[in-house]
């Protein structure tokens, strides 16, 4: 198997609990809560290692909560490369609503990263001459808007050979226009801001994705397109996968695991084409599972023998 690491610069601890009902001015009691080490690369290696599949966490890691972060990785037999911080580790809560079923989620801010601390996240992705780094997640709140642009131009200088796939939001994807990367994973409005065009049709999104790849921005676009699955955009390739109706508990980490599948069947040899469909089926089975367990294996093999495959 071709060898991962996954890097996230604003790792966080996900904490995740229930109650009967959530409002203002009451005390809210609470279940019982579960502890998950969380943030985007953080996530995409717990999904990697809950498909038997092998990957290197490198992830930022401060105080008390840094700590934690990397016990709990370490108990899921996870291999971990934690980059000291000054700041502590961020903690992120979700509540599911028993009597709405409805799922509340808290995102706290991250930590401020030196510049010394983020560039050494860069230094430890490429000590382990990765096949395939996927970078994934929010950004620290005062790093460089284009780090990950900054990444992929250091994978072309190392050695070119190694794949960068980007996984990421808001300004942080904005300044990836430039980024020349693998695979990005935009969804539809992230697709429409990267462009600046609007679509009107499935076809527009294939003209949009096809676009941005003669720009160079990426050689492979997966969208998602929620519950409707994902289009697989390449130069000379594009499907479009449909997922089965799943019952769902919990939507947190289903981008994440979905990434997961995608990278771990790439590095298992699979097709594109593949790939994208386990990748869909990985993202489709976390969402079957409570608070921010991700993926199982079993549901993933399951569903992804159940996922339409449509030209575009």
């Amino acid at each position: 198997m071709a060898k991962i690491v996954t890097l996230t610069v604003n790792p966080a601890i996900d904490k995740s609990t229930s109650a009967e009902t959530v409002a203002s001015e009451i005390k809210i009691r609470c279940e019982k809560p579960e502890f998950h080490a969380g943030g985007g690369g953080v996530n995409v290696s717990r999904a990697i290692n809950k498909l038997d599949g092998k990957s290197t966490a490198i992830y930022t890691a401060g105080g008390g909560s840094g700590a934690m972060l990397t016990s709990l990785l370490q108990a899921e037999k996870i291999d971990t490369h934690p980059v000291s911080t000054h700041e502590r580790t961020r903690e992120n809560l979700t509540v599911f609503e028993m009597s709405s079923t409805l799922q509340y989620r808290f995102g706290m801010p991250g930590p401020t990263l030196s510049d010394a601390e983020w560039q050494a996240c860069i230094e430890a992705v490429f000590s382990y001459d990765p096949d395939y780094i996927v970078a994934s997640g929010s950004l620290a709140p005062n790093m460089p808007t284009d780090f990950y642009t900054k990444l992929a131009n250091q994978a072309r200088l190392t050695n070119g050979e190694n794949r960068v796939i980007i996984d990421t939001s808001g300004a942080a994807l904005e300044a990836c226009a430039d980024s020349h990367v693998f695979l990005l994973k935009p969804n539809l409005r992230e697709l429409e801001i990267l462009s600046g065009k609007k679509f009107t049709s499935e076809t527009h999104i294939l003209e949009i994705a096809r676009d941005l790849i003669r720009d160079g921005m990426a050689e492979v676009f997966v969208i998602s397109m929620g519950a409707s699955g994902a289009m697989m955009v390449t130069a000379d390739e594009a499907v479009q996968m449909r997922p089965p109706v799943v019952p769902i508990q919990s939507k947190v980490g289903a981008g994440d695991s979905m990434v997961g599948g995608i990278v771990w069947a790439l590095a298992n040899g699979e097709s594109l084409v593949d790939a994208t469909r386990y990748g869909i089926a990985s993202g489709t089975a976390a969402v079957m599972t409570p608070g921010t367990e991700l993926c199982r294996r079993d549901d993933v093999l399951d569903i992804y023998k159940r996922i339409a495959v449509l030209p575009v």
